[in-house]
């Protein structure tokens, strides 16, 4: 009868590795690109923290020190007064409605255009449309400013409404160019076979590639939701109607002409900021994974 005896490893000398762990791990620390992201991170973390503690002061705190002082007792005076000075009810239901139909027909609407771009970009004609689109990108708005609130008071959209037309057609540009990248990576036999099944082209859209689009619809949705949320100039320029409103027009009212109440104004940009803020910590994810996935074909 013959005994196989096994052979024992030897790990002296070799480094033991964790279930889970690659080599990518053992990595030294890049201290210069830690620094780089420290002071980066401060760029946003000072100014925040500045409208915090300025909103928290009375007007006498605020002009006895250089404003980074936390406050030696906290007014909230500052919120309420803010609330009824800028009938921040009203303004954040104007800004509320505007960005949420901003969204919503931004989505339906630049989808659409994207997909039937990118299933024809082959076609010199649909190739020129799609560079037509970025080449906006590079035109400033106030170049076009004053044509843009001619037309809307011609059309009767000095309003809300035409608030909304106008973020969906000018945020074309750039949801096109983000949709089409990804777009061009959903494989062609999905369509197919739908199309054997019986669907029409809307129906292929619809029911099979719009559903693969949410990655894309996340991160089209937060980015203009940001800047509708946000935007001065267009509400400026076009509504007509003092209860028409938004945020941003209701927070101009603290800028006097000789003087600027920052304390009262302060805590009106924090009520402002607060729910857009909240909307970005629980879905930033999704802005990353859309961009990320968007560049890769």
């Amino acid at each position: 009868m013959t005994t196989t005896t096994a052979t024992p490893v030897t790990t002296i000398g070799k480094k033991r590795r964790s279930p889970g762990r690659t080599d990518d791990d053992t990595r030294p620390t890049n201290w210069w690109v830690t620094a780089l992201i420290a002071v980066c991170s401060l760029t946003v973390l000072i100014p925040v923290y500045l409208a915090v503690v300025v909103a928290l002061k009375t007007p006498d705190q605020l002009d006895q020190g250089t404003g980074f002082e936390l406050p030696t007792s906290i007014r909230w005076e500052n919120f309420a007064e803010a609330w009824e000075r800028t009938a921040f009810p009203q303004a954040l239901l104007n800004t509320a409605l505007i960005t949420v139909f901003a969204v919503i027909f931004t989505l339906l609407s630049n989808s659409v255009v994207a997909y039937a771009l990118a299933r024809q970009l082959h076609r010199p004609f649909f190739k020129g449309v799609y560079f037509y689109f970025l080449a906006a990108l590079f035109i400033p708005f106030p170049i076009i400013m004053l044509p843009v609130v001619k037309q809307s008071a011609l059309l009767n959209l000095d309003n809300q409404l035409g608030l909304i037309i106008l973020y969906t057609v000018f945020g074309l540009s750039l949801n096109v160019f983000i949709y089409t990248a990804y777009i061009q990576s959903i494989p062609l036999e999905l369509e197919e076979a739908a199309r054997v099944d019986g669907a029409s082209t809307w129906g292929v859209f619809w029911r099979v590639i719009f559903p693969l689009l949410t990655p894309m619809n996340a991160t089209v949705g937060i980015l203009t939701c940001v800047w509708a949320w946000n935007d001065f100039i267009l509400p400026l320029v076009v509504l007509t109607s003092p209860d028409a409103r938004t945020l941003p027009l209701a927070n101009y009212v603290f800028q006097g002409q000789f003087n600027t109440d920052y304390t009262v104004a302060f805590a009106s940009y924090l009520m402002a900021m607060a729910p857009l803020l909240l909307v970005y910590v629980f879905s930033q994810r999704w802005v990353i994974s859309g961009v990320t996935r968007g560049s890769i074909k």
